[in-house]
C-alpha cells in the first residue's frame, strides 16, 4: 500500500505503516508459538537444528525444510527491517524483496504439512494464497518508484 500510486497521505500513511508493523509483529509471535509447539510436541521428530537448517528434519523432510527456508528468510527480513535506518536502502530493499520467496514457501509448507482431515487448514492456506496473489498483482500494477526521493536517501551518509 505504501509503495504504489495510491500511497496514503498524512495520517493514512501512519495508519498503514503502523498496521504493517503490528501485523508483522503479531505474525512473528504466532510463528514463535508455532515453532515452539512443533519442536516440543513429541508426536513427530522435529529438532531445533531442523528449525533453522533446511532439509535436516527426520519428519517430512521436504515440507519441513521449506518451512525452515521461510523462517530463515523471515529472520533476514526482520533483522534488516529493524536495522533499516542504520543500513543503506540498497541493502535493505533486496533483502526485504525476499518476502516474495518467503511467502509462497510458507504457504506451501502450511498446505503440505497439514493433515488429510484438516481441510479447513488447507482452505485457509488457499485463501492466504489467493489474498497474497491479489496483493502482489496490486503491487505490480501500481508501481511508482519515487526515484528522486530514493536517490536522496541513497546519498545520505550512513553511520
Amino acid at each position: 500500500m505504501t509503495s504504489g500510486r495510491r500511497r496514503p497521505e498524512g495520517i493514512g500513511s501512519t495508519v498503514v505503516t503502523g498496521l504493517h508493523r503490528n501485523l508483522a509483529l503479531g505474525m512473528m509471535l504466532l510463528l514463535v508459538l508455532h515453532v515452539l509447539t512443533a519442536v516440543a510436541d513429541g508426536y513427530v521428530d522435529i529438532g531445533w537444528v531442523a528449525v533453522l537448517l533446511p532439509f535436516t528434519s527426520g519428519y517430512e523432510r521436504a515440507w519441513t525444510g521449506l518451512g525452515a527456508i521461510a523462517l530463515d528468510l523471515l529472520l533476514a527480513v526482520t533483522l534488516t527491517s529493524v536495522l533499516r535506518h542504520r543500513i543503506p536502502e540498497r541493502w535493505w530493499a533486496p533483502v526485504h524483496a525476499l518476502t516474495y520467496v518467503l511467502w509462497p514457501a510458507a504457504i506451501v509448507h502450511g498446505i503440505m504439512m497439514g493433515t488429510g482431515s484438516a481441510w479447513i487448514l488447507r482452505g485457509v492456506g488457499l485463501a492466504c494464497l489467493i489474498a497474497g496473489a491479489a496483493a502482489i498483482a496490486y503491487r505490480l500494477m501500481n508501481r511508482q518508484p519515487d526515484e528522486t526521493r530514493r536517490g536522496a536517501i541513497g546519498r545520505e551518509p550512513w553511520r
